[in-house]
């Protein structure tokens, strides 16, 4: 049962940093979360120059907002592309073996965004999933979940599997706890961020208007799109001093 938790544990902490929206796909299960498709996309040297310029302005202002809001926390972020053929637009934060983060964009995802301010946002709002400490958060929540669904199905005696089973279960629903207060946080965090390197978060927090809404779902990750858009909106406001 041990080794098991902690398999789960693993996982909570990839997933919680993948922003995934779930949509019903074509067979009615969850499907990949894939931005409507816009009428100008950029062309593709003018949106992998857009990514660059991004890069080098974004991470450095990640690197010290880490800096000065952490104590003892890797602030060495490495940015990677995922250039898998078939891979929807998607961006994720995780840490590799040696706790150092990493911030991933997909390419479908770089080809997607129709300017600077929108890579601007996403990026930080990954970044900023790390300096606020949400895998281990999630993790936390996470473990606590599948023990007690455990220890539960355990007591009503069931099998091996069916506890196994009920573990997931909780590992689920624990790690989605408070999983919509940390995407909020990281909205604030990043239009922060995205704000300091230069950049518009409102016009960044477009992206949003081609993504399905989650609306206001039972255990969803993630919050209403338009809630996250007036969150970006009231830190930009408060940034600018209004």
């Amino acid at each position: 049962m041990r080794s098991y938790l902690f398999a789960l544990l693993a996982v909570a902490g990839l997933s919680a940093c993948v922003p995934t929206y779930p949509v019903d796909g074509p067979m009615g299960g969850v499907g990949t979360p894939v931005p409507a498709a816009a009428p100008a996309p950029l062309a593709p040297r003018q949106a992998a120059s857009n990514f660059i310029r991004v890069v080098s302005r974004v991470e450095p202002m990640t690197e010290e907002i880490c800096r000065a809001r952490t104590r003892g926390v890797n602030c060495d972020f490495r940015i990677v592309i995922d250039d898998r053929p078939g891979i929807g637009p998607n961006a994720f934060q995780t840490l590799d073996e040696t706790g150092r983060p990493i911030l991933g964009f997909t390419l479908a995802l770089i080809a997607d965004a129709r300017n600077e301010d929108e890579i601007a946002f996403v990026l930080g709002h990954e970044a900023a999933h790390h300096i606020l400490g949400h895998i281990p958060l999630t993790q936390q929540t996470a473990m606590a979940g599948a023990m007690m669904a455990g220890i539960l199905a355990q007591a009503t005696g069931a099998d091996p599997a069916a506890v196994q089973s009920a573990q997931r279960l909780g590992a689920t629903v624990g790690a989605r706890r408070y999983s919509r207060a940390f995407e909020l946080e990281a909205d604030a965090l990043g239009t922060e961020i995205a704000f300091y390197a230069g950049y518009d978060p409102v016009l960044g927090a477009g992206f949003f208007d081609r993504l399905p809404d989650p609306g206001d779902q039972f255990l969803g990750s993630h919050p209403p799109n338009a809630e996250r858009k007036a969150q970006v909106q009231a830190v930009v406001a408060q940034l600018r001093g209004f």
